[in-house]
């Protein structure tokens, strides 16, 4: 059950991110905390524009892997982490790395918080 959950959920957000990235913000709690290269963001006005702002058109989010387990005491609530590539523009295809944790909000799921990484060695 919760690798379904995640599978259908990071599909969704992956495709809406690729043609649209600011759109992603309606899977957000309005007070979600989201780490991106690790500078911190809250609530979803501030995460649309940190990603609205992002220095690129196209992008791409091919997804390696995607592990879920659900959150011990806490009522329907899951842990997803994401191994992939990042494909923008023309540059070539970096990996990812994402965590996001999930709980039931308004008869739904959200996103109350997202730490994102580009996986970069640096020598």
């Amino acid at each position: 059950m919760a690798e379904n959950l995640g599978n259908a959920f990071c599909s969704v957000y992956y495709q809406t991110f690729d043609s649209n990235r600011t759109d992603v913000t309606k899977f957000y709690h309005p007070d979600a905390l989201m780490t991106f290269e690790g500078n911190q963001i809250q609530g979803q006005s501030a995460i649309a524009t940190k990603l609205g702002s992002l220095p690129f058109q196209k992008v791409q989010h091919v997804v390696t892997t995607v592990d879920t387990q659900p959150i011990p005491f806490v009522g329907d609530g899951y842990l997803i982490h994401v191994i992939g590539q990042l494909k923008t523009d023309d540059d070539p295809p970096h990996g990812f790395s994402q965590s996001i944790t999930v709980l039931p909000y308004n008869g739904s799921h959200v996103i109350v918080n997202d730490v994102f990484r580009l996986v970069l060695h640096h020598g």
